[in-house]
């Protein structure tokens, strides 16, 4: 049996019939198509939505970056086991792509991306956005996507779709490849008709592994821990796409072994946890960071081992021993570990069980809760509130929302000065709560994202947290979150600058040079008074419900309102300017950002010599 379709409408059919299944839960894989129009799509994918009357649920974007950042919002939300597909148009819609491609790749989380494309037939040639390559006639701008991509295929003919699109959903579903995913679709071969298989249409199950260790590296893995004195977790995002959280609580509680987590895997316990200490790495915790440069065996699970997270390769003492639980094994062979390949739950389940017996120390206990109770005062100092009648600091702006959100609230960041201020001190309730986008890092990832992780869970408070330079990167999907209705919450903070990268900028010697929103002074320079924006009035322009926190006082009564708020709503609130915007504990680790070698400015000098000290105690790490 066959059905005549046009290749798009043959799609857009295949996907609405995609599921997932783990743990004999079973959901639709690809749960709703993000799309902006042009003459690349709008006959093919547009009019196949249409066609289907809602089989594939269609929204609405208003960027295409955004609404692959929307789509990944959302498939981290669902555990990896639920995605968003975007279409766009040829041209500027499909590159718009390559930096949320980028990031869903680098974050591991996947997305199916369905850009136009010139004709496959060349009637016409160069047709309207095409790049013209002299040397090679079958090259487009969606080639900029092969290198951001897990999988990429340009479907040249109607019939080349059915592999082409078997192979997609086997990389969305594997939680060893995945990532952003690519059918480049020609604009004439969307439009064409083909006779396929009834099979090829049908309802579709992909079961999500959970792959056991092999017995003998469990064996090897368990015999290295029992012979630690002061082991230590490093928990990154696998914990959590896992779904691993109630295993690894299991081997703390057995095993007294301490927990850090990355910005990933953060809320990989609970923050009132008392094997849990916070963030690791360049943004982590004091107590962290001291656990972490004495561990004789660090146990990652499900992490990348970034070069925050690793100090950039200063922060583990020489001689260290790593055992990696992970999925990949690329990740799990990272820095000579001994490797345990395997899914976290069950790698973390049979870790528990060849320890049984096992615990550490008992004065390393009350050695790291000593630890944890000292750095918990710290952030209550950083909470603190002075005078209430002056404007808050960042550390005040998260202090007011810790007291008003609840176990089942997500806080959303990527960028800028705040995921170092919420790493090292948010106190994180549940396993979803803390969202932090911080492998790519990317500016305008909030608000999309927001839109994206209500949509997975509508019942959920969503908080957006970002400052000016981000909010001015992307704001275009508030109007989304108004047109649709998705009451995400903005916490918008101006600090009048890029208040991250003028730290920087000062501590490697380039003197906050172009850090800073101001006019420039007489001498050239940014540094005459702020500029008079009103982002407040730029969303209420855009839609958004906005309530104005002038002072410290207002702030917290302010975020109670927009949590009960049913409409997207927006909590401006203007802190301190930008070169005095955190008011959080300095960073307790190193960052490699390499110095001019050759200055003559006395701020380059100084700082080449810091670094040339720090840069002395970077390591390999290579086993024995």
């Amino acid at each position: 049996m066959t059905r005549r379709l046009t290749v798009a409408q043959a799609l857009v059919t295949f996907l609405a019939h995609q599921y997932t299944e783990r743990d004999g839960r079973r959901q639709r894989l690809i749960d709703a198509c993000w799309g902006i129009f042009g003459h690349g799509n709008v006959a093919g994918i547009g009019q196949a939505l249409l066609e289907s009357e809602g089989a594939l649920p269609y929204l609405q974007g208003r960027n295409e970056q955004a609404m692959v950042h929307a789509a990944v919002g959302f498939a981290r939300q669902r555990d990896r086991l639920a995605a968003h597909a975007v279409t766009t148009s040829i041209g500027p819609g499909a590159t718009n792509l390559v930096t949320g491609a980028a990031l869903a790749t680098v974050n591991r989380l996947p997305v199916l991306l369905l850009p136009g494309d010139t004709f496959a037939t060349r009637p016409a040639d160069p047709v309207l956005q095409q790049l013209e390559h002299p040397g090679a006639g079958d090259v487009s701008v969606n080639d900029c996507l092969r290198p951001v991509s897990r999988y990429f295929d340009r479907i040249t003919r109607p019939e080349a779709l059915i592999p082409a699109a078997l192979q997609a959903m086997r990389v969305l579903t594997d939680p060893a490849e995945t990532g952003a995913v690519t059918l480049a679709l020609p604009q004439d071969v969307q439009a064409e008709a083909y006779d396929w298989p009834e099979e090829f249409l049908a309802d579709r199950v992909w079961h999500v592994r959970r792959p056991a260790p092999d017995p003998a590296a469990t064996a090897d893995a368990a015999a290295a821990v029992r012979a630690a004195r002061r082991p230590l977790i490093v928990a990154g995002g696998g914990v959590h796409h896992s779904e691993a959280e109630d295993a690894l609580r299991a081997l703390v509680e057995a095993t007294g072994i301490p927990v850090a987590s990355t910005q990933a895997g953060k809320g990989s316990l609970r923050h009132d946890h008392p094997a849990d200490v916070g963030g690791i790495g360049h943004t982590g915790t004091a107590v962290a960071d001291e656990l972490a440069r004495a561990a004789d065996v660090v146990i990652g699970v499900g992490t990348r081992y970034s070069d925050f997270t690793t100090a950039s390769a200063t922060l583990f003492a020489p001689g260290v021993r790593f055992v990696n639980l992970n999925i990949t094994s690329f990740d799990a062979h990272k820095l000579a570990a001994l490797p345990l390949v395997a899914d976290a739950r069950a790698g973390l389940r049979a870790l528990t069980e060849a320890l049984a017996g096992h615990r550490v120390p008992a004065s390393y206990e009350s050695e790291y809760a000593a630890g944890k109770a000292g750095w918990e005062a710290e952030v209550e100092r950083a909470y603190a509130v002075a005078d209430p009648g002056a404007r808050p600091g960042q550390a005040q702006v998260l202090g007011a929302l810790d007291a008003v959100v609840g176990d089942e609230d997500v806080i959303i960041n990527a960028a800028g000065s705040l995921p170092g201020d919420l790493h090292k001190l948010w106190r994180a309730r549940s396993r979803r709560q803390y969202h932090l986008e911080y492998g790519y890092s990317c500016m305008g990832y909030e608000i999309p994202a927001a839109i994206g992780v209500r949509l997975a869970a509508p019942d959920r408070p969503v908080w957006a947290l970002v400052g000016d330079g981000t909010y001015l990167m992307m704001p275009t999907e508030l109007v989304t979150a108004v047109q649709e209705g998705i009451a995400i919450k903005v916490v918008l903070i101006q600090n009048h600058g890029y208040a991250s990268i003028g730290g920087l900028s000062e501590a490697v010697g380039g003197e906050r040079f172009g850090t800073a929103y101001r006019y420039r002074a007489p001498d050239g320079t940014y540094s005459g008074d702020p500029l008079p924006v009103d982002l407040a009035a730029n969303a209420a322009s855009l839609g958004m419900d906005v309530l104005r926190a002038r002072t410290t006082g207002e702030l917290r009564t302010v975020l109670a309102e927009a949590r009960a708020a049913d409409r997207p709503t927006c909590v401006y609130v203007e802190t301190e300017t930008a070169d005095s915007v955190s008011g959080a504990p300095p960073a307790q680790a190193w960052w490699d950002v390499p110095v001019a070698e050759t200055a003559t400015r006395p701020a380059a000098v100084r700082a080449r010599r810091d670094y040339e000290r720090h840069a002395a105690a970077r390591r390999r790490y290579l086993g024995t």
